[in-house]
């Protein structure tokens, strides 16, 4: 029974709720309310589970699967990137470019793309994302992730803003870059061509 406006009682039927449905309830709910405060701390900690379990799954693949897994999280991530970027002033594809060049030097030292290209000893058509092992892509999906999430946080409106921000985040995500080149160039490589056709098939198998 519930309370109308008027003050009466009314009987409502039972609606049942689908477990996404349950979780925005509990979680946008008045936490002061015990059924809230024990629904929220549920979340929480099926949200913890989760992450460990994922976490013993990662530590358990072999090395190309890392780098195959990291990849398409990378590409995913950079996607959103350039939404949040656009949205900070970042436009054009020469703004972009220069934006993601800030990002790179606060993560490895100075080196922009071209350098780190360079760097890595690879031919014009290949891409450095594609040459790289998970240590590393880890390093660069932290890079993406944490600037997005920043430029967002800070309500960045100008490109130049957005720049700054990128490379402090660069600086920020491993120090040693900033010391020392600590990646082997020849020890990652995956082409693009060879990258498109085995990411589909390692993540069916990693991932069923």
């Amino acid at each position: 029974m519930v309370k109308t406006g008027s003050g009466a009682q009314r009987e409502l039927k039972d609606i049942k709720l689908s477990r996404y449905a349950c979780y925005l309830v509990v979680q946008n709910g008045d936490p002061s309310k015990p059924v809230i405060a024990a629904g929220q701390t549920y979340f929480a900690l099926q949200t913890r589970r989760q992450e460990l379990e994922d976490d013993q799954t990662f530590k358990s693949l072999r090395e190309d699967e890392k780098r195959l897994f990291l990849r398409n999280e990378l590409t995913e991530h950079n996607k959103h990137l350039v939404e949040t970027a656009q949205q900070a002033g970042v436009e054009t594809t020469l703004d972009f470019a220069i934006f993601q060049n800030h990002g790179y030097k606060g993560l490895y030292g100075g080196l922009d793309q071209k350098a780190i290209h360079e760097r890595k000893k690879l031919k014009k058509s290949q891409k450095i994302l594609d040459h790289m092992g998970s240590t590393e892509l880890a390093d660069n999906l932290f890079r993406a992730t944490q600037t997005e999430e920043k430029l967002r946080r800070d309500e960045v409106d100008t490109k130049q803003l957005a720049n700054q921000t990128h490379y402090e985040v660069g600086t920020k995500s491993t120090p040693d870059y900033q010391r020392t080149w600590r990646h082997d160039a020849g020890s990652a490589s995956f082409p693009g061509e060879k990258y498109s056709a085995a990411k589909n098939r390692r993540e069916k198998e990693m991932f069923p």
